[in-house]
């Protein structure tokens, strides 16, 4: 009878019932309300979820106050009136719902619906929490707990003077103490940083979550750098869903019946291919009535397409960004101008080109900046910007190295208008105010240039006919 038994079991195993739930993520919205070539949109992302028979959390990591005209005209609020009729579960923020300043960061906090998650932000005076922000927020999710720690963005898009930043990793060690109090069967972690992003070390603190808190977060949301990804380290899963709103990730999550602990997760992409997926009449109809008015007027006449993206092979440079990088040189008249290759959304393209289509191309408030920077400070900025993604693109400079796996840069190898780099040497800078903001510039001497900002110039130098397409290939590498 025993060994009957024995044969039984091995024929059937026991089987391990379990519970499933959802979570759908979104990042980098960056205030793209409605389809593009018809991809995208709050509209889409509504009818997915409206279609999903499981129970379900709907995740956002941050970048949705700002990046086109409604978003930067309301100062983010109708961003948030269309996450709030979408029905979002809880947020982070992003270094981009900075772009108001304090006070627009409050009043985003106070007209959202959903929870705003950010454990490692503080209050300069107090020391405590923002009033409207949480640490963290334990849902029950069909009778599933379900913990979601927010980590905002430390690097904000402007300068703060009421918030203040603790260290990511003490923030997610204080938070997941007092959750764990509740004993959720799963931890998720809504951060805007990325997985793929090394600058500021951020790579190394987004995979220390993994590492150091093993079996205790089973589920990481990122975003920031406008990334796919969809893999584990250790056994936590990374998942990051790109940007603008084309496409919106699904994590799967199976959940012992009998124990209530995490089994398993899996991540799947679903492109917000409007075609595929439908639109939700109600969002659709009130993403329509916040369009902002007077904006589709044409500013200038393009004749030609200039692309963000590389077209020469092992190049990093666009031709959109190299020639924004010249404009701005001559505006300038610096030696060496440097543009962020992100502050440009969109290609150029050949047509009418719009208010609205120039505010979607540059949407942000900067203004130019020259300064004088030393040689040693040039060259330290330039090697932090090229892996994993190039991050900024330059006039007067050309750059040559080898790229040693994700990473390492070797070789490097800079030439100042045709001359090599010279440590020693300082050398006249132009810039925008935001790169003007980082770190290794913040002591040195500025000068703004002008009265207009970098949008309004573009403007006039498209509509004055001063496009053209300018040589790219300036910055060059090998793969090692």
């Amino acid at each position: 009878m025993k060994k009957l038994l024995l044969i039984l079991l091995l024929l059937f195993p026991l089987v391990v019932s379990s519970k499933t739930l959802v979570i759908f993520h979104t990042s980098d919205t960056h205030g793209f309300f409605y389809p593009q070539n018809k991809i995208g949109g709050f509209a889409a992302l509504k009818n997915v979820i409206n279609h999903e028979k499981k129970p379900f959390l709907l995740l956002d990591s941050g970048d949705f106050a700002n990046g086109t005209a409604e978003a930067k005209f309301s100062r983010g609020a109708k961003a948030v009136q269309l996450m709030n009729a979408v029905g979002y579960s809880a947020v982070t923020i992003g270094n981009h719902e900075f772009d108001f300043k304090d006070a627009g960061l409050a009043a985003l906090i106070q007209e959202s619906k959903f929870p705003i998650l950010a454990a490692n932000l503080r209050e300069k005076a107090t020391g405590l929490l923002p009033a409207g922000v949480q640490a963290a927020r334990v849902f029950n999710v069909d009778g599933i707990k379900v913990a979601v720690i927010g980590l905002a963005n430390n690097h904000p898009s402007q300068p703060t003077q009421k918030y203040t930043f603790i260290k990511p990793l003490t923030a997610l060690s204080k938070a997941l103490q007092e959750v764990e109090k509740q004993d959720p069967a799963v931890v998720i972690v809504i951060v805007h940083d990325s997985f793929v992003d090394y600058q500021h070390d951020i790579l190394p603190y987004m995979g220390q979550i993994a590492k150091r808190f093993e079996g205790r977060v089973q589920v990481v949301l990122g975003g920031h750098a406008h990334k796919i990804v969809n893999e584990y380290l250790e056994s936590t899963l990374y998942v990051e869903s790109g940007a603008h709103l084309e496409a919106v990730s699904k994590i799967t999550v199976n959940v012992d019946d009998e124990t209530g602990k995490f089994l398993s997760a899996q991540a799947k992409l679903i492109s917000l291919n409007v075609d595929e997926v439908g639109q939700d009449k109600t969002v659709a109809k009130l993403a329509e009535e916040l369009r902002e008015p007077g904006l589709d007027n044409e500013v200038a006449v393009i004749t030609k397409r200039l692309s963000k993206k590389p077209i020469l092979p092992n190049t990093l440079d666009g031709e959109l960004d190299d020639w924004l990088a010249d404009e701005g040189r001559k505006i300038t008249k610096t030696e060496i101008f440097i543009h962020n290759t992100g502050g440009t959304r969109m290609d150029l393209l050949p047509g009418s080109l719009t208010r609205r289509q120039l505010i979607d191309l540059f949407p942000f408030n900067d203004v130019l900046i020259s300064m004088d920077v030393p040689g040693y400070t040039l060259k330290k900025f330039i090697k932090s910007g090229l892996v994993p993604w190039n991050k900024y693109t330059y006039s007067g400079i050309t750059v040559s190295f080898d790229k040693i796996g994700p990473n390492r840069v070797k070789n490097l190898q800079i030439k100042i208008n045709g001359k090599p780099l010279e440590k020693r040497q300082i050398y006249r800078v132009g810039t925008n105010s935001y790169i003007a903001r980082q770190a290794l510039f913040t002591d040195l001497p500025q000068k703004q240039v002008g009265n207009q900002k970098v949008s309004q110039l573009i403007e006039q130098a498209l509509s004055s006919g001063e496009l053209f397409t300018p040589q790219t290939g300036r910055i060059t590498y090998q793969q090692k």
